[in-house]
């Protein structure tokens, strides 16, 4: 792998090799832009078939992160961090520790938090070496479960979506397939429930089915008939990829909007979608509020504060939609396009700052 050349291609600032022999620690800290303030992204514990992958890993996701933190409108850049190993059998204090000791290194570019493979636990036990990590438990004055957030956040861009294809953003009476009721998708289906939709919804765990019939009048499909039922809003909040070209010709819906990451499995299924009208919530937008909740731990938790902002997630959603009508692109186009709007707006205006102090000082 050329990685100078992958950096250049995508302009990345920096990537962080951290090898720790004593602990086994092997992670890597990419940090893709911080031209909106210090790169905010989870640490990831993973199993990879090579470093390669894990490295090509990381740079995605840091990338990934940037366009999520700035469409959410925070001052955030994006980063990631990977560590390289089995979650279940290779954690110890000694290599978080030796992890938290990287990430105070790096002086408050990069601030880190719980992902794939990681936990609070681990989070608290970074948190001993380095204050620039969020998602740690309450006693450290933590925001606690996103889950919740997550899904107030999907739930207003639900109600966005509907009031662009609707003209309302009433959801009394409107079909909505919840495809997985986990953590996110329960909470999800509760605001869904108390605002008078009617669910339909499935899960590979037939007690998470269980849960949500029971609570909230559910009705329960098999996991592969939740493509092809009819309803106005497809809620995928599972797996990834999940919108391609097995399941596109099976939906019979006017929006998709769900918790899901990279619901697409090619950029191509977007177009597919905008092509058949139907109207795609991106999905690193309309999932942002775990994200935006947990980044208020940087200005001292306030449950109401934060509130407000997953909030804000349905006037985003409807300026990513008002961008698309604008441009003629489809939407997933139109979030990039409002990210990198706003990171080269910022880029300018710091610019132009640099420039006027250094006038000064001559």
């Amino acid at each position: 792998m050329k990685i100078f050349e992958y950096m250049q291609t995508y302009d990345y600032e920096q990537l962080v090799f951290c090898h720790d022999e004593a602990s086994g620690l092997k992670a890597i800290i990419a940090i893709h832009d911080t031209t909106l303030g210090p790169a905010l992204g989870g640490c990831r514990m993973w199993t990879y078939a090579s470093e390669e992958d894990a490295i090509v890993d990381a740079l995605r996701l840091a990338r990934g992160m940037t366009y999520k933190n700035a469409a959410a409108g925070l001052n955030l850049g994006g980063g990631k961090t990977v560590v390289i190993g089995n979650p279940r059998t290779d954690k110890s204090e000694a290599l978080f520790r030796a992890l938290g000791r990287y990430v105070e290194s790096l002086n408050g570019r990069y601030i880190t938090a719980e992902d794939v493979g990681t936990t609070v636990t681990d989070m608290d036990i970074i948190h001993q070496e380095t204050n620039y990590v969020t998602g740690v438990s309450q006693t450290y004055g933590s925001s606690g479960n996103p889950s919740p957030m997550t899904a107030l956040g999907v739930f207003r861009g639900i109600q966005a979506s509907a009031k662009e294809v609707f003209g309302t953003d009433l959801l009394e009476n409107k079909k909505v397939a919840v495809q997985g009721v986990g953590n996110v998708g329960y909470y999800l289906c509760k605001h869904l429930h108390d605002a008078g939709a009617k669910l339909i919804v499935t899960d590979i765990n037939d007690e998470n089915v269980k849960r949500v019939v029971e609570e909230f009048h559910a009705e329960a499909v098999a996991p592969n008939d939740i493509f092809g039922v009819e309803c106005d809003i497809f809620a995928p909040c599972a797996l990834g990829a999940i919108i391609n070209d097995e399941t596109i010709p099976q939906l019979k819906c006017q929006i998709v909007a769900g918790s899901a990451n990279n619901q697409l499995k090619e950029e191509r299924h977007g177009d597919i979608l905008h092509e058949k009208g139907i109207l795609y919530a991106p999905d690193y937008v309309i999932n942002a509020g775990g994200v935006i909740n947990v980044a208020d731990e940087l200005e001292g938790y306030n449950a109401e504060r934060a509130q407000k902002k997953v909030e804000n997630i349905y006037n985003i959603m409807l300026n990513v939609y008002e961008i698309a009508k604008r441009d003629g692109i489809p939407t997933y186009k139109a979030a990039d396009r409002m990210a990198e709007e706003r990171i080269e707006q910022m880029r300018r205006v710091r610019s132009s700052f640099i420039r006027t102090e250094k006038n000064l000082l001559k």
